[in-house]
């Protein structure tokens, strides 16, 4: 088979690198790819670059690595790169260190995937989700200090007064920090990113984002958090994953609750929650699920024909 023209070749790449951006929202839609591209632009451009050197070193490293096509091609090898790249950018200052941190951990991000996604194929693992994104970056903040990593301080932002206006961009702002954004058109951009995407997946995570803000001062947790949208966001991915598989709604609802019940634990441990909470969500719901199946099929009798069958084995 004749190597793909060049033009032809490049659109296949640029489409490879978006479906990797908007896989951060499990979705596989270059158009929503592009949409979160322009919402980093908004909300930090500073961390574009950083964005866009994790999303092409993990993604070179599979390819380079032989992976399967397909999975390149749906963005799976490209998110988990795009976070580290802007987790890396966020959190230390620049030096010449930094791009290398980035192609190391993103590169790094894609081989731990890999062997993460052919357990769950043949070992019926539950699914990585941004895990190797988590598990990295906390290794490099605990290692930040011998390698000689200056922290950034964060830039507080200013006060709110609880209201109706400020409840808005508190949802927008909960879409926003799956990507450590906090500026309410970048939220505005995401929420149409996934609109064009799947609709569904939309509506499911404005209402994780409005969810988390909700519970979030009803149980009186700092409402300056909630007003920037930091109880937002994993309630958010956690409804759009379980409203994926499960068509039930109450599950995607009790996901948003558990998400938020979870998130407080992190900052009791000392660790940065990121995206653990929505990933201890979607294992906690999956693999109740399956165990609840399991039980359904050990307590359903058997019929005649089989029970025969088993006795039958079992006779010496």
């Amino acid at each position: 088979m004749s190597p793909l023209p060049l033009p032809t070749h490049a659109l296949q790449g640029f489409r490879t690198l978006l479906n990797g951006f908007s896989q951060i929202f499990l979705q596989a839609n270059s158009g929503c790819g592009l949409l979160v591209l322009l919402a980093i632009a908004i909300g930090a451009p500073q961390l574009l670059g950083g964005a866009l050197l994790g999303c092409l070193s993990s993604t070179l490293t599979a390819q380079r690595r032989g992976y399967a096509k397909a999975d390149i091609e749906l963005g799976l090898y490209g998110y988990n790169g795009v976070l580290l790249g802007m987790l890396i950018s966020l959190q230390f200052a620049w030096s010449a260190l930094l791009p290398l941190l980035i192609i190391v951990s993103a590169g790094a991000s894609s081989l731990l995937l890999s062997v993460w996604m052919r357990c769950m194929r043949e070992r019926q693992w539950l699914p990585a989700f941004t895990f190797p994104f988590v598990g990295l970056s906390w290794l490099l903040l605990w290692l930040a200090p011998v390698l000689q990593l200056e922290l950034t301080q964060p830039v507080p932002s200013a006060a709110q007064a609880l209201d109706w206006w400020a409840s808005l961009i508190a949802m927008a702002r909960g879409l926003g920090q799956v990507i450590f954004l906090d500026q309410p058109l970048a939220g505005v951009c995401l929420l149409l990113g996934l609109l064009l995407a799947d609709r569904r997946a939309a509506c499911w995570a404005l209402l994780g984002s409005t969810g988390g803000l909700a519970l979030a001062l009803y149980q009186g947790l700092p409402q300056h958090s909630a007003l920037t949208g930091l109880y937002g966001y994993n309630a958010a991915l956690a409804a759009i994953a379980l409203s994926q598989v499960h068509r039930r709604i109450w599950l995607p609802a009790l996901g948003i609750a558990l998400a938020l019940v979870l998130q407080p634990g992190f900052s009791a441990l000392g660790l940065p929650a990121l995206t653990m909470p929505f990933i201890l969500t979607c294992w906690l719901v999956s693999a109740t699920q399956r165990l609840l199946r399991k039980a359904a099929a050990d307590c359903t009798p058997l019929p005649p024909a089989s029970q025969d069958k088993v006795r039958r084995e079992k006779m010496p």
